[in-house]
């Protein structure tokens, strides 16, 4: 099984260099549209939406995704990412804390949690080193509390919702994240990029602390549908959205930070 994780870690990181290096943008986005859209997939069948539902929601999520590079201004598709960011401060935590039935709003939920990210990814590829540092704080996150939580986990984050993950695991991976900025911060201003200064670590602490809810939301979705998985495409993790959890929550932020400060 960590085998299987690693390898496939190892491939999804070397297709998403090459295509932040070797392929025009667009046809980054366009990636990056398919790879969510097979999320927006997976949503519709763990909240049960029927045939034409699922259509109309894969194609929203599509279009919006590409929405960076097809001429919408991007000040419209910020708003998105505000929305979302709003979005995962009040809304998901009300599902989390009540447990709610997310597949009564499957489609609106669904889009705030998979259309502004894609489109942030989406944008970001535009600055690869950029976007790499910040995707780093929900991988190094994801990995410091895999680890420190099957080594060390005794006490339960959210034992009714997703019962293998413990607070060990949480500070395991804050401390990973917290090395890897320290460490990013070394080396200038100029290789810290958003994680600069004050400011880059009051965003990897908001990043790090969204990874986890955004981790904890997909749980939550996966136990109200009966499923392990999200789906079977990556071996070792599962399905796309059992990969892009972190991601979903944290991306918007990210990329609405990397905005007003440009702006």
């Amino acid at each position: 099984m960590l085998r299987q994780r690693i390898a496939t870690a190892v491939v999804l990181i070397a297709l998403c260099v090459a295509g932040l290096w070797f392929v025009p943008h667009w046809a980054w986005a366009l990636g990056v549209a398919v790879f969510f859209t097979v999320g927006a997939f997976e949503w519709a069948r763990l909240t049960g939406l029927g045939r034409a539902a699922t259509a109309v929601f894969c194609t929203a999520v599509a279009f919006s995704i590409c929405a960076p590079v097809t001429g919408v201004p991007v000040a419209w598709v910020a708003a998105s990412w505000a929305l979302a960011g709003i979005a995962w401060a009040m809304l998901m935590p009300a599902f989390l804390a009540r447990a709610a039935a997310v597949r009564k709003a499957s489609i609106p939920v669904g889009w705030l949690v998979l259309a502004p990210a894609g489109a942030a990814l989406a944008w970001l590829g535009q600055w690869p080193w950029q976007l790499l540092s910040l995707l780093c704080i929900v991988w190094f996150a994801d990995t410091g509390a895999y680890f420190a939580g099957r080594s060390f986990g005794r006490h339960k984050l959210a034992p009714s919702i997703s019962p293998g993950k413990t607070w060990e695991g949480v500070a395991g991976g804050a401390a990973c994240v917290a090395l890897y900025v320290f460490v990013l911060q070394s080396w200038g201003d100029a290789v810290a990029g958003p994680l600069a200064g004050a400011p880059g670590w009051a965003l990897a602490v908001t990043l790090t602390a969204l990874s986890v809810l955004g981790d904890l939301f997909e749980s939550l979705v996966k136990r109200q549908a009966g499923a392990k998985d999200s789906g079977t495409l990556l071996p070792g993790h599962g399905g796309v959205l059992d990969r892009i959890d972190g991601l979903t929550s944290t991306l918007p932020v990210a990329a609405l930070a990397t905005y007003l400060s440009a702006g």
